[in-house]
């Protein structure tokens, strides 16, 4: 299996501004693509700092598999520690290892090519394989088992919030019935259903890549996992600490967005009597007010990465 590519790498890097007795969390590490570059660097930072006290990295994943292949990825680098946990975890990972405060944070939010390319966990529509779809395997319904239970307004909503599905209800309808005939075990039925739905359209249409992804977020929850884990970072980190997030779609970037904006204002603290008891200042300085998403040359080296949006903010 080739080596997993991160993507925007350098400019993660950039962003967290590596420390040499540094503290950093990959939220998400995967094939330990990032991960592994930062262990480099704080070697790096260490020796040309001629420190014997070095930094370290926390390491997590829902995904067993993944973490299976960073933990060989990153095996060279003893300061390193990985942990089988969601970001939505975060805070409880800090407390089981007694650590306050950590000097930066990365999250590369959504699924990896891994996780894409292998027909067995389903989140594919071009292969066969059953219909999974959980970044975690070892826990909670599968997609298949989702549909199952849902009722057709449910997966219409589904379906336009996380994926912008047009012909959502023509589609859930379609799906539902598939559900009903018990006919909805694998990432095909669910392709033919799409296609059932939408027969007038010349060829397999775009809407399966969208039905597929809002399904996908709704099995493991991920808008409201991505919303806690930026919480609880914002929450460990030192003062100028930095939080990394690249973002792969608008619900995604949109959450990242929202909760930058929030904890970047100061607000009131109100009495129960509805009067102001003392301002919350602001907790981050955000210092991409655009995002920075990856060059044309970086997008023909690694395809996955044309979507991808990077936001950096700094504790104050």
């Amino acid at each position: 299996m080739s080596p997993h590519i991160p993507v925007l790498a350098r400019e993660a890097l950039e962003g967290l501004r590596i420390r040499p007795e540094g503290a950093y969390v990959d939220a998400t590490v995967g094939g330990g693509g990032h991960a592994a570059e930062i262990a480099e660097c704080l070697a790096r930072e260490a020796g040309a700092a001629r420190t014997l006290k070095r930094g370290r990295l926390i390491a997590l994943d829902r995904d067993p598999s993944a973490l299976a292949i960073a933990r060989k990825r990153l095996a060279p680098f003893s300061n390193v520690s990985l942990f089988h946990r969601s970001y939505a975890e975060l805070a409880a990972v800090m407390a089981e290892l007694d650590i306050e405060k950590v000097d930066g944070v990365l999250i590369d939010a959504g699924f990896s090519t891994l996780q894409l390319d292998d027909p067995r966990r389903g989140f594919s529509f071009q292969m066969d394989g059953p219909l999974d779809m959980r970044l975690d395997p070892t826990t909670g319904p599968t997609a298949a088992e989702f549909l199952a239970q849902a009722t057709e307004p449910e997966l219409v909503r589904t379906l336009r919030q996380y994926g912008d599905v047009g012909p959502a209800r023509r589609i859930a309808r379609a799906i539902i019935a598939r559900c009903r005939r018990r006919a909805m075990k694998t990432t095909l039925d669910l392709a033919g259903a799409v296609q059932e739905a939408l027969d007038f359209v010349q060829g397999p249409p775009d809407e399966l890549r969208t039905v597929f992804q809002a399904i996908r977020i709704a099995v493991n929850d991920e808008l409201r996992q991505l919303d806690d884990g930026l919480r609880q970072a914002i929450d460990i980190l030192a003062p100028e600490g930095r939080l990394v997030v690249i973002a792969f779609h608008s619900g995604e970037d949109r959450v990242v967005k929202n909760v930058f904006r929030e904890a970047s204002r100061p607000f009131d603290q109100l009495r129960p009597d509805g009067r102001i008891a003392f301002r919350v200042p602001a907790r981050l300085k955000i210092l991409t007010p655009r995002p920075i998403q990856p060059t044309e040359a970086e997008i023909r080296a690694n395809p996955r990465a044309h979507s991808a949006k990077l936001r950096v903010a700094q504790r104050l």
